[in-house]
């Protein structure tokens, strides 16, 4: 007994030498791999803020040898999915979100500049020797007429008086998309809308001056545009209202303005970094593997085009556990049509290297194409012979093998290409396919998602079938990809789905991922457009989308808030109506400050989320009167001893709006004593005039005073505007000297003569 407990302790002791030199052994053949994702900063755009990288294997690393559990990102991104297909690394990361303000450029179709063909009508009366001039008044935002004579003898006349008229436009904002300086597309969501400006860059000859004002575009030019009086212009006489007869007739003068647009955007951006690492297990004899790839062609199927189809494959080796690349005597690839051993095609590489790739081209002809779908196979081999036979465990090697297989096909009379078929399965199909599950980590309850297994794949053969296990989803499963979604009832919790895969060698895997379902909380977005100044109108708009297509929100319960922040109070705050039930509100401010605006909404799931925004509202300015005139002027004996005094109005609105009244008033230094202030003001025009003139009679000193008063430049809310809300000012704030004009008497004339 004794000598049999000795013999059971030597065999327990021999077999635990034994275990544990395997695990070594094992162990020694793990290596760890790393693979960088490739830096990318500052991406422009919501359309960065995921990123799919495909990450090619270090050299000498096959996907079969790696340990998935191992496989692991590192770096400042989140990862959406990482996993190996068809050989390489496919991972997708959540970008690190900054932001940064750049100058943006507005252009037509983002390429090229805008164009607008702006200009009057001139008509003929019906005497055939009167012009009627239509001319823009750019200050009142109206148009005026004059009649003038004809400038020939012609009847009727066929010249139109030279004069310069004022003529505008509305700007275009048709295709008008967004760059940066560098030429990248900007959205438009992105672009400040109070920096917009308009910088016009190209006028006709005729052209004196052009510029932006508001909406618009105006320019003066003269009438006619050309030195030959019957060029230049277009007849609209038909579309006078009421018809009018020969004579009489119409003319259209114009001429082109090219613009573009300006302004600052504030773009998210995005990041991208980081490492892949992995372990993986060294063959430990040599072993030959390697890929097809199918570069023609391209897509596959192709649609057939009436003649031969190239078809273009690449075939590549790698030989791996092996280093004495003096003992590689040759690579040789074979390629042919499956089942056609006449069209088989050989190359050869004596290159004493460890990888080898080469490519072979064949043709599907025309008479095959015509079918409605057609597939031709090819059976492709790669061999590495060695000079001197390889020892291993088996026995010695002179060569090593692999064998692939690969397609290509046509299709007639349809836009979408026929299904592929399985390929024949192949003796050499001995190891298991690799599942692989691409879907979001988290969804929103009733929010449609994509599942998909097309990533899964067989090293050495085909998946013919997908069957997936997913409790608790709305609409089942099926196929290499198809869509689903979670209900109410699974909020806040983690669900699983499984997949599994069965090559055309009847070999399984499978594998699952977990995803979170979350609540369908809408995501509250509050846009505040519109001119933000005193009295003007100010649109307070939804931007809010829907985060799941079975829970929409509910019109009835969106609702704006507003108040005063800093500057004014509520009751400066004007809106008609109800700021519920509506995904637009206008509403007007009268004091100048700091304001919060709030939107609430609400799905029909029963959750809610609010936005609010603070915005601040200018002051509207008033406009700044100036008097351009002369400060002495002469009586004039042959004109009743009047003088004459051209008074020119160059005002400004500091805001943009433009003058609609200006009254002119002067009074008289009646006792010449420099003391204005006893005198009356008298008025002199109050046709709001840019330019007038004035014919005192007396000699002496005159002050003048132009009083203008602004119209609104932008949309307001007339219910809640009044008279007194248009401001106004007076040149009080002019040098005095600059508006003293001093009437003297002509000094006579001597005419000596001997």
């Amino acid at each position: 007994m004794r000598s049999l407990a000795s013999l059971l302790v030597t065999g327990l002791l021999i077999a635990s030498s034994l275990f544990s030199q395997t695990a070594l052994a094992a162990g020694s053949g793990n290596q760890s791999g790393t693979v960088s994702v490739p830096i990318s900063s500052g991406l422009v755009g919501d359309d960065n803020s995921a990123k799919a990288f495909t990450l090619d294997l270090p050299s000498g690393v096959n996907a079969s040898s790696i340990n998935l559990s191992t496989l692991k990102y590192s770096g400042t991104n989140a990862v959406n999915s990482l996993q190996i297909s068809n050989g390489k690394i496919k991972l997708s990361l959540k970008g690190v979100e900054a932001s940064k303000t750049v100058q943006v450029k507005g252009l037509y179709n983002g390429q090229y500049k805008f164009e607008s063909s702006i200009g009057n009508s001139i008509w003929r009366y019906a005497d055939g020797r009167t012009w009627q001039i239509n001319d823009y008044s750019p200050s009142t935002d109206t148009m005026t007429k004059k009649d003038l004579p004809a400038p020939d003898s012609a009847y009727p006349s066929e010249r139109v008086p030279k004069v310069t008229v004022n003529a505008a436009g509305n700007q275009s904002t048709v295709g008008r998309f967004w760059k940066t300086l560098s030429m990248e597309p900007v959205d438009e969501k992105y672009v400040d809308q109070n920096s917009i400006e308009v910088t016009i860059t190209d006028t006709a000859a005729w052209v004196e001056n052009a510029y932006p004002k508001g909406k618009k575009l105006v320019i003066a030019y003269q009438i006619p545009i050309a030195t030959d009086d019957k060029t230049g212009w277009k007849d609209v006489t038909e579309t006078a209202s009421p018809p009018v007869v020969y004579p009489a007739m119409g003319r259209f003068y114009e001429a082109g303005v090219k613009y573009y647009y300006t302004a600052s955007a504030n773009l998210p951006t995005y990041s991208y970094g980081g490492t892949v690492t992995f372990d993986y297990t060294l063959p430990t004899e040599p072993t030959l593997t390697g890929e097809v790839q199918l570069l023609k062609p391209n897509p596959n199927p192709t649609r057939a085009t009436g003649s031969d189809i190239p078809v273009t494959l690449s075939l590549k080796g790698l030989l791996s556990a092996y280093t004495d690349t003096s003992n590689i005597q040759e690579w040789v690839f074979y390629a042919k049509e499956t089942g056609n051993d006449s069209s088989l095609l050989t190359k050869k590489d004596y290159s004493k290297v460890l990888t080898s790739t080469q490519t072979f081209d064949f043709k599907i002809p025309k008479a095959k194409t015509a079918a409605s779908s057609f597939k031709q196979d090819y059976t492709l081999s790669v061999v590495v012979r060695f000079t001197k036979p390889i020892v291993t465990a088996d026995g010695t090697i002179s060569s090593l093998t692999q064998s692939f297989t690969s397609s290509a096909g046509t299709y007639n009379g349809s836009s979408t290409p026929p299904p592929t078929a399985t390929p024949t399965p192949t003796p050499s199909n001995v190891k298991p396919p690799q599942a692989r599950i691409s879907m979001p980590d988290q969804v929103v309850a009733g929010e449609r998602f994509i599942v998909s297994g097309a990533d899964s794949f067989d090293p050495d053969g085909t998946i013919v079938k997908y069957t997936w296990q997913h409790p608790n989803v709305q609409d089942a499963l099926y196929g290499k990809s198809s869509d689903t979604r979670y209900d109410l009832d699974s909020i806040d919790t983690t669900q699983t789905i499984t997949l599994t895969v069965v090559d055309n060698s009847g070999l399984t895997a499978t594998t699952s991922r977990d995803i979170k379902v979350v609540a369908p909380a809408p995501a509250a977005k509050l846009q505040v457009l519109g001119t933000l100044k005193e009295n003007r109108k100010i649109t307070l708009h939804n931007a809010s989308k829907n985060v799941a297509d079975d829970f929409p929100m509910i019109p009835g319960k969106t609702k704006f808030t507003v108040s005063a922040v800093s500057g004014g109070t509520n009751a400066d705050i004007k809106y008609s109506g109800s700021l519920s039930g509506t995904d637009n509100a206008d509403i007007l401010i009268k004091v100048a400050g700091q304001y919060k605006a709030t939107l609430y909404v609400e799905n029909t799931a029963g959750y809610s989320a609010t936005k609010a925004i603070n915005f601040t509202v200018q002051p509207d300015q008033a406009p700044v009167p100036y008097i351009s005139m002369p400060n002495t002027v002469y009586r004039d004996p042959s004109n009743g001893n009047k003088a004459s005094v051209t008074l020119d109005d160059l005002s400004i609105s500091p805001d943009y709006d433009y003058l609609a009244k200006r009254v002119w008033e002067y009074r008289y230094d009646s006792d010449n004593d420099g003391n204005y202030a006893e005198e009356a003001w008298v008025l002199m025009n109050n046709g709001n005039q840019d330019r007038i003139n004035f014919y005192p009679t007396e000699v002496g000193r005159y002050e003048i005073r132009l009083t203008t008063k602004e119209e609104f430049g932008q949309p307001t809310i007339d219910e809640f505007v009044t008279v007194n809300d248009r401001k106004s000012a007076d040149t009080a704030t002019q040098n005095v000297t600059e508006r003293i004009v001093t009437v003297l008497n002509r000094p006579p004339l001597s005419d000596w003569s001997w």
